[in-house]
């Protein structure tokens, strides 16, 4: 591509024509008449003429080249992998959209490599993050005006052996089942099955009635097999005093057979979160503090099982980077109810 800078004395249509306009251009009246990046023709380049200025600046592209537009509608629909669309173009930008609910995937090794290329602009939320349908998850741009298409091809071809940059993982509907300690008074049981029914509604799984153990390791095994018999294929236990290793809820686990994968989590609130596999099935001990509307670390494992992910020890662990769950961080948890931050039921 070549630059041209062309004065007022020597401006012509034919000298103008085909070019792209390197900043705006306004009349008398401040009115924009040519926009930085436009293409010109004949009749807007007539229109140019009309304006003042003394010092045209125009970019010529060359065979290979290509203008911002072509190239960045080719680099969003490049790095757009499963469950993304690309929404539309504005100020430059393409907006790439969630055609689904579900949580979002962000090859970062991929992602970085891309904008290394010159010229080239991918930004994203974060990995991980839910999303619901046709909500704005990255954007992508071509930060010249013209870029060679040799880059662009690049990106194509480096995005497609990775299967895209960007994707959303659909959320299963899957069975579960809820047990919680006897003891919970009657206002406490309707707050708490309410709330959670209402976050696994959002994830489009099914609640089986919520059942109540006593103090007993024998009375948390005989309703977490009941809960199996139903067809629970993920388990979730509140109410456990996580600290007490004789707490009845372990004892319970130890009968079923189930096999503790990670006791406490490295972010607050919901430390005391701890994870138990029984079989193929999940069990998740929900922190006492997230049993009725408050987000913690229940609501960042809750989504990762429910898009199919393997969640173990080693990815509670790393949620010690930007475990610090401050409200600053509310973007992290699923939108539950459009009229509360994002997390909350209230």
């Amino acid at each position: 591509m070549k630059a041209h800078a062309i004065q007022r004395s020597e401006a012509t249509v034919g000298a103008m024509a085909g070019k792209v306009l390197c900043h705006d251009v306004r009349d008398r009246g401040d009115k924009l008449v040519g926009r930085k990046g436009d293409r010109l023709d004949a009749e807007l380049a007539q229109r140019l003429l009309a304006c003042e200025w003394e010092e045209l600046h125009l970019l010529e592209l060359e065979p290979g080249d290509l203008h911002e537009e072509e190239a960045g509608a080719r680099l969003s629909q490049a790095v757009a992998g499963d469950g993304i669309g690309v929404k539309g173009y504005a100020g430059g930008q393409w907006s790439l959209a969630a055609t689904r609910r579900g949580l979002l995937a962000v090859r970062t090794e991929v992602l970085s490599r891309v904008n290394a290329l010159e010229g080239i602009s991918v930004f994203a939320l974060f990995d991980g993050h839910p999303v619901q349908a046709a909500e704005v998850v990255a954007k992508a741009k071509v930060t010249p005006l013209a870029i060679a298409s040799t880059t662009i091809a690049e990106v194509e071809r480096v995005a497609a052996k990775a299967g895209g940059v960007l994707g959303v993982s659909p959320f299963t509907p899957v069975t579960i089942g809820a047990v919680a300690r006897a003891n919970l008074e009657e206002g406490q049981r309707q707050r708490f099955e309410a709330a959670l029914k209402e976050k696994i509604d959002w994830f489009g799984s099914r609640l089986l009635p919520v059942r109540y153990a006593g103090g007993t390791p024998r009375s948390v095994a005989t309703e977490l097999e009941a809960l199996r018999d139903s067809g629970a294929r993920l388990l979730i236990v509140a109410g456990a005093s996580a600290l007490d290793p004789l707490d009845p809820v372990f004892g319970g686990l130890a009968l079923v057979g189930a096999r503790m994968e990670r006791h406490g989590a490295p972010a607050h609130p919901g430390s005391l979160l701890w994870l138990a596999r029984w079989g193929e099935r999940p069990i998740v001990g929900m922190p006492t503090c997230g049993m009725f509307s408050q987000a913690t670390t229940f609501d960042l494992v809750l989504p990762r099982i429910l898009a199919g992910h393997s969640v173990g020890n080693a990815e509670i662990a790393a949620l010690g980077h930007g475990g610090l769950l401050s409200r600053e961080m509310a973007f992290r948890f699923p939108p539950y109810r459009a009229s509360a931050p994002r997390g909350e039921l209230e």
